[in-house]
């Protein structure tokens, strides 16, 4: 289908372009998101285009779109309450029993539910951990955070060509390529402001292909030249077949409606491609006066401060607190499945210094707290905040990344997504990726599929889609 082998190794530069970010008092895990709904605040926010619905009616559609992936979630946030948390199959998927006891409880279809499942994991609705499911922190805010819901519909949309499979007998070259094209499309949808006819969007789609082609220098042969980006009946039918699964997939998360003959882009699939072009992620909302909140809501108000600031603030919320209850309320906080949260715990227990020490000692037993716990033991104990990570193994600190990773992409924007792989301690973004699958992070997925679509480079955006994809899947 393409001069180029499926299992060839990433052309062009693929090597990160630092093996270890600089690490100083103001660069610790999970500076950049923060930057990043700093930056935010200071910046004019653009408009979306005329006629776009409100945020509140985008969130109504998002839940509507995303109505079983919830029941199915709550279904086993109410079995775990129980003591009978269900226990998927190491590739995350739910098993046939429990299936069909959901199934049964909710009265859908164990297809159905399966279905509602993967939406689920993919929307950050349930997560995995140690072979439990437990629910995501965007369940818990799925009924009162407009834009908690957008931005798990948002990792749906992006994630559409795993929550619809292209066929098996559609070589995985072919699919990578009408898969970077698709951006084309949906600009042309969105500007169109309307319906388009798919004649149309063939046209489009075989014109990006070909481009795509001419700026890889990528000349199809024999057979090749049937496929995408070729020319002739046998080509045409190809590629007719690759846009009838793109539409349907683009369908099935709710991006955009199928009429006789032509697509629609939904209100809420005529907003995400907006967000995406204007490179912008929805604000979270912070509560006014952190000091009197609970320490998550004062970690978020403290998400927007810069780190002056914020360090002002977690002395206020502390001196108004005992020090020891402040503690384990800042570590249950860390517990949470919100990465950026977690990130900013931590800060503010470097505020406290020793008296945390014991608590945080302790928090070393426990994997998504080890890191920062060892990272923040290191600096108390008088470590030079560069030479902190070398206490971490190599494990610990790609953990730390999809940790990290999963705050820019649920607060940051997608430029950051990108200098995110500064941070890696692997030398090769294909090493990377090797140990991040094997890594165990139940954010991993969604890390790696917004990575794909932030990353400008088609290549390697390509070799972390299919990476994503073996992870959902569990493949190799």
């Amino acid at each position: 289908m393409t001069s180029r082998k499926p299992e060839e190794k990433l052309p062009r530069d693929s090597r990160l372009r630092l093996v270890r970010a600089p690490y100083s008092k103001e660069a610790r895990p999970l500076a950049t998101a923060r930057r990043a709904v700093t930056d935010r605040r200071a910046r004019p926010g653009s408009r979306p285009p005329e006629g776009t619905p409100a945020a509140a009616e985008l969130a109504r559609q998002a839940r509507a779109v995303l109505a079983d992936a919830v029941r199915v979630a709550r279904w086993a946030d109410a079995e775990r309450a129980r003591g009978n948390a269900p226990r998927p199959a190491p590739t995350g998927t739910l098993s046939a029993p429990a299936a069909e006891q959901a199934a049964a409880a909710l009265r859908l279809t164990p297809a159905q539910v399966r279905a509602g499942w993967d939406r689920a994991r993919l929307a950050g609705l349930v997560e995995l951990h140690g072979g439990t499911a437990r629910p995501g922190w965007r369940l818990r805010a799925w009924d009162r955070d407009d834009a908690a819901v957008l931005r798990g519909w948002v990792a749906l949309f992006d994630a559409w060509s795993i929550v619809h499979p292209a066929p098996a007998a559609i070589a995985p070259a072919a699919v990578a390529e009408v898969v970077e094209a698709v951006p084309q499309v949906l600009s042309l949808l969105q500007l169109s402001a309307g319906p388009v006819l798919v004649p149309a969007l063939l046209d489009l789609l075989g014109q990006r292909v070909a481009e795509l082609r001419d700026e890889r220098c990528e000349v199809p042969h024999g057979a090749e030249a049937d496929g995408a980006g070729g020319e002739g009946p046998a080509a045409l039918a190809f590629l007719s077949l690759l846009l009838d699964w793109v539409l349907a997939g683009l369908a099935a998360v709710g991006a955009l409606t199928l009429g006789e003959g032509q697509a629609t882009l939904t209100p809420l699939g005529s907003w995400a491609v907006w967000v995406k072009l204007e490179q912008i992620c929805v604000a979270a909302q912070s509560p006014a006066g952190n000091i009197e909140q609970s320490a998550e809501d004062m970690l978020r108000g403290c998400a927007r401060l810069t780190p002056g600031p914020a360090r002002a603030e977690y002395r206020a919320w502390l001196a108004a607190r005992p020090v020891g209850s402040a503690v384990t309320e800042l570590l249950d906080a860390a517990r949470g499945e919100d990465a950026l949260v977690r990130g900013l715990a931590f800060e503010a227990l470097r505020v406290v210094g020793a008296p945390a020490e014991p608590e945080v000692r302790a928090a070393t037993d426990e994997i998504f707290l080890r890191p920062y716990a060892l990272l923040w033991l290191a600096e108390h104990e008088g470590s030079d905040p560069e030479d902190a990570t070398a206490v971490l193994t190599r494990e610990e600190s790609t953990w730390l990344w999809v940790d990290t990773a999963a705050a820019v992409a649920d607060h940051g924007e997608v430029e950051l997504m990108v200098r995110h792989l500064d941070s890696a301690v692997q030398g090769t973004v294909p090493a990377l990726l090797d140990e991040v699958r094997v890594v165990g992070h139940p954010r991993t997925v969604q890390v790696l599929v917004a990575l794909a679509a932030a990353h400008p480079d088609p290549a390697l955006a390509k070799a972390v889609r299919r990476a994503a994809f073996q992870v959902h899947t569990g493949g190799v």
